[in-house]
């Protein structure tokens, strides 16, 4: 095994910029070498602090790009409009949005961004942060023996070796996110009979360390079974410890019992005053039956709407359309979302469908590096550019909207061309891109140049100036 570590995104400079990180480690108090990984940091977590403004700082922003419109020929979208403004932030959050040449108050603190293009920053709605091999040395998953159940096996082994090192590596793999552009992430986090709830306990205070560059959720992923193995009391503990929604694994093929696996799941999440977010790979009947039962339970207790996401749903790709559809509009009018990794192959998502009838949408990375696969890249904006791909959404209104996949539903622009970001009162979460527009952003995958999360530099960094 090599000792390289694994290469973050570069964040390059905008032409103003003075590029800061906060430490890889964060306040952990750990070294990197005894904990056996590399110690040189990706060049999106330098070793020095960030200079950029403090949680909850006053300060003006000027050389903002923003899209402000489509240019069409006849009813075609052609290209998109763009002017620079400048933003005032304030506790957090865009206080205002200014014309170019705004007055600014004498001995305000400015920030230049260059003349870059802004856009939402990405949320990564469905990643393993708590068992990643990424911050150390290459390895490659084993051949796989037995399905899940073999995985399953060879995690019952692998957990207790990995949970020294938890915690930095996690770390290092928030990192990685924000250099591409990711301001918050849900992480899906083993309860099992293993390590108990010690994974959520240690991944929320590795986020915690993250305040106020990072916002997250903690998912409590019963990965080796659920009502199967009597995991209900470590489940509810795991909420206590920290976790905002209850999990599940596929509960007819994995957890023995459909109905029983999901009843108990959601009334979990009901007595812990919890969300759901369940993986539900298995195809066919099963998995639609899952999803069918779980949307009527959302739907008659009003307190879990938009509270319960289906990850990955395989099932829905075996649905033809008229029950797609029917099963879809009812997931939208009981807030059930879906969390997608957009996989490609054989058989596609029904993405298109699911967003025409109301159904918001995620993605996520799933893993970067661990021991089921080792080729995620971090970058969500690459869900949207394979989206348009898959989907044919190829020109520049189509794949400029794409970008509501990685931002969790939010665009600069309406499908109209109305500007609808961003607005006072919206949290100052923004990337900074040298891209025309956000059809360019998501097309190229451009590189992200500046990140900010409610106002704080989680990635890159400007240069302050003062009016």
């Amino acid at each position: 095994m090599s000792d390289r570590m694994f290469n973050s995104p570069t964040v390059s400079a905008a032409p103003t910029a003075d590029l800061s990180r906060r430490a890889l480690l964060g306040a952990g108090g750990l070294a990197a070498g005894a904990l056996g990984l590399a110690a040189s940091a990706p060049s999106a977590s330098a070793a020095a602090p960030a200079k950029g403004p403090a949680a909850g700082a006053t300060y003006f922003l000027r050389n903002v790009r923003l899209e402000t419109g489509y240019e069409r020929e006849g009813d075609e979208v052609v290209a998109t409009r763009t002017e620079l403004k400048t933003l005032k932030i304030e506790k957090g959050a865009i206080a205002a949005v200014l014309p170019a040449g705004a007055a600014i108050p004498p001995g305000a603190v400015v920030h230049d961004a260059g003349g870059l293009l802004m856009l939402p920053s990405f949320r990564d709605m469905h990643i393993h942060l708590d068992k990643t091999f990424y911050g150390g040395p290459w390895q490659a998953p084993r051949k796989r023996k037995g399905g899940i159940a073999g995985q399953i096996k060879l995690e019952q082994k692998l957990l207790p070796e990995l949970l020294p090192t938890l915690e930095p590596r996690a770390e290092a793999l928030v990192a990685l996110l924000q250099g591409y552009g990711t301001t918050f992430a849900r992480s899906q986090c083993n309860v099992d009979p293993v390590i108990g709830t010690k994974h959520v306990e240690k991944l929320k205070a590795a986020l915690d360390r993250h305040q106020p560059d990072f916002g997250y959720e903690i998912v409590a992923f019963p990965q080796h079974g659920f009502a199967s193995i009597g995991l209900e009391q470590q489940m509810r503990q795991a909420v206590r410890a920290g976790a905002a929604y209850v999990g599940g694994i596929d509960p007819t093929t994995v957890d023995g019992g459909m109905e029983r696996s999901v009843d108990l799941m959601m009334q979990v999440a009901l007595d812990e005053k919890a969300g759901v977010d369940i993986h539900i790979h298995e195809p066919g009947e099963s998995g639609v039956a899952a999803i069918s039962r779980i949307t009527d339970i959302t739907a008659r207790n009003p307190v879990l709407k938009d509270r319960v996401t289906i990850s990955h749903g395989f099932s829905l790709m075996s649905l033809e359309k008229p029950a797609l559809t029917e099963l879809a509009g009812r997931m939208a009018a009981a807030g059930v979302s879906v969390a997608s990794t957009v996989p490609f192959g054989g058989r596609v998502m029904p993405i298109p469908a699911l967003q025409a009838a109301g159904v918001r949408v995620f993605t996520g990375t799933d893993s970067v590096i661990d021991h089921w696969s080792v080729f995620g890249s971090g970058d969500v904006l690459e869900k949207a550019k394979l989206a348009c791909q898959l989907y044919g959404w190829s020109d520049e209104q189509a794949i400029g909207q794409a970008l509501k996949i990685p931002t969790g539903g939010i665009t600069p622009l309406s499908p109209t061309g109305e500007q609808q970001w961003p607005k006072a009162g919206d949290a100052a979460d923004c990337v900074f891109v040298d891209a025309a527009s956000s059809a360019e952003a998501v097309a190229r995958l451009t590189p992200r140049q500046v990140v900010l999360h409610r106002g704080v530099v989680a990635a890159g960094g400007f240069k302050a100036s003062r009016a």
